[in-house]
Order: C-alpha cells, then structure tokens, then sequence
C-alpha cells in the first residue's frame, strides 16, 4: 500500500461515549475546519455551514431536546429523556454541519448535500490526522425541524451531522471492512 494512502486506509470513528478531553485547541481547530471546507463545490454555492457546540452549550442544547421531547410525548421514559439530555456531552466538541440548499441554482440539491456531506468526512479525515478522534452521528435531531429552529436554520437548511471530536479515551478496534472485489464490478458496452 502506497504510504500517503495510509491515513485514509487506518481512519475509524471513535464512539462518541469514548471522546474526552482534550478538543483541538483554537488555532488547531481553525486549521482543522479550513481544512474541511474544500471541498467539492459545483458552481462555487458554498452549500454548507458550520455551528459549533462546546462546553455548556452542548448541555443547553441537550436540554432543549428534552424539553421538545417531553412536549411531544409527555410519558417518554426517563431512560430516553437522559439519552438525549446526555447525547452531546461526551466529546468536548460538535460540530454541527449544516447544508444551504439553493433550489434555484443550476447545481441540483443532492449535489450540495454532498458537498455538505464531504465537509463532514473531511472532519473526520482531519481530526484523526491531528491524532484526534471523532464520529458523525445523525439521530432524530438531525432530520427535525422544531430542532432545526432551535439551531437557527433557515428553512432552506439542514443538518448533514453532528461531528464529535476529542481525544480518544480507550483504544478503539477498528471493524470489519467490506471486500473491495465485492463492491467493484466493471462496466462493459
């Protein structure tokens, strides 16, 4: 294996639950997210976004999802309601990648999702170059839009992932990946 093809070849996500301190320091994170950003961008749209979750925003974030699950589903157990409270506290920063959907533009919208989508990978990508870990996590947050409000998107955004970053607590295994002869086939006329 070509040794610059290391990185993408050693790369896993590290389960939130295992992210702690520390996060990448200010200036880390700026090269980090700069980073990210390049990414694949037909028609130059910059169709994505990025919010920051650290520290007691992450908590107060936390317990607005309790509340709007509380409102929603008044016998919700206790068990869940915690789930949510405690879904971001682990890694010591989220961030939140948010696609810009432009409907008018030429680019069609599975293109910007995509591009928002390699800002998120590209996340991952960096922090485990940085020796960071980090995971993309969805969960029901991700596709509501009373949550969406909460974050401040506008109607024509939404989220891609929640990216958990920090620095891993336990040796992670990776998985088992899939064969490539398995996924690969060649296309003849």
């Amino acid at each position: 294996m070509p040794s610059e093809l290391t990185l993408l070849q050693q790369r896993h996500s590290v389960p939130a639950p295992q992210l702690g301190e520390p996060a990448p320091d200010e200036a880390t994170l700026r090269a980090l997210l700069q980073a990210a950003i390049r990414v694949p961008d037909h028609g130059k749209l910059v169709p994505f976004r990025l919010i920051r979750l650290q520290g007691e925003a992450k908590l107060r974030f936390g317990e607005k999802l309790v509340a709007l699950s509380l409102a929603r589903q008044p016998d919700i157990s206790d068990a869940k309601l915690d789930k949510d409270r405690r879904r971001y506290l682990f890694a010591p920063l989220v961030i939140v990648v948010v696609a810009c959907l432009d409907t008018q533009a030429k680019v069609p919208v599975i293109e910007q999702q995509l591009s928002a989508g390699c800002v998120a990978h590209n996340l991952l990508l960096g922090a485990y170059a940085l020796g960071f870990g980090a995971q993309w996590l969805t969960g029901w947050a991700a596709y509501d839009r009373d949550v969406a409000a909460i974050l401040g998107l506008a109607d024509n955004e939404q989220v891609i992932g929640f990216v958990h970053i920090g620095t891993p607590q336990v040796d992670v295994a990776d998985r088992d990946r899939p064969a490539l002869d398995d996924l690969l086939s060649t296309w003849k006329a």
